[in-house]
């Protein structure tokens, strides 16, 4: 469980990312966020594994309180929560299956990472997790011959290398043509079915949220104006969040 009582994030220069934020997110949960630019959807979930430090209230995940303050307890929730990024944040140089297995840096001594020397369980699970994104075949390509669709599967296949609790993903579709989003998506979400690992998505357009999520939660200047169930995320309650009548790339892309 995810969980935010009175969060308000406030950077430096005064604005503020966050207004007095109270949500939780059940365990098992696939939650898409959406909102205009600058409506604070990439701040609410920087703050869940601490890369946007909160300024006030409480922030959990499962039992611990997120610290900002203290780097080893930073480090032990980002081994528990993983992140997918817009930008793959891949090593492009190195090869696919030497991508994911990064994911397995948190449970390998350092001396191992360093030098690559992974053991043969850290190579299997990587290889398991190139397979539940279906690009298993690509392992020994170099990451930069794949395409942008291919490039974020292993990012994804990264983060399942954690054993994550939760997963992240922050606009993880905004540089892929439809069809690619739509199958990154399905991805996601069938992980979240099979595996049951909370799952928060920031995304921009209304009808991929609809069709992925299990609940919408939408923002506004920083404060959740929304929260409700797929059905009733309706263009009019969208509306009111955006303070605009939808577009035609608002719903879908």
């Amino acid at each position: 469980m995810i969980e935010f009582k009175d969060v308000n994030v406030v950077y430096p220069g005064g604005h503020r990312g966050l207004k007095d934020v109270d949500l939780t997110i059940g365990a098992g949960e696939l939650v898409v966020v959406v909102g205009l630019s600058g409506a604070g959807k990439s701040t609410l979930i920087r703050a869940i594994n601490g890369l946007v430090p909160y300024t006030s209230g409480t922030l959990r995940v499962g039992d611990d309180v997120v610290d900002p303050r203290s780097k080893g307890k930073l480090r032990a929730l980002r081994s528990r929560v993983g992140m997918v990024f817009q930008s793959f944040n891949l090593v492009t140089r190195i090869s696919v299956l030497s991508n994911v297995l990064v994911g397995r840096s948190s449970a390998t001594p350092t001396w191992r990472s360093l030098l690559g020397w992974y053991r043969p369980e850290d190579k299997e699970i990587a290889f398991q997790s190139l397979e539940r994104v279906g690009i298993v075949d690509k392992a020994y390509n170099r990451a930069s011959a794949l395409s942008g669709g291919q490039q974020q599967r292993v990012a994804i296949a990264r983060v399942l290398a954690q054993d994550p609790e939760v997963i992240l993903a922050d606009e993880p579709v905004a540089s892929l043509d439809p069809p690619t989003a739509h199958m990154v998506l399905q991805d996601l979400r069938r992980i979240n079915r099979e595996l049951g690992i909370t799952t928060v998505i920031n995304l921009h357009h209304l009808e991929m949220a609809r069709r992925y999520a299990d609940r919408v939660i939408g923002m506004r200047s920083g404060e959740i104006v929304f929260d409700g169930s797929v059905d009733e995320a309706t263009d009019t309650a969208i509306e009111e969040v955006y303070q605009r009548s939808l577009t035609a790339e608002d719903v879908a892309p």
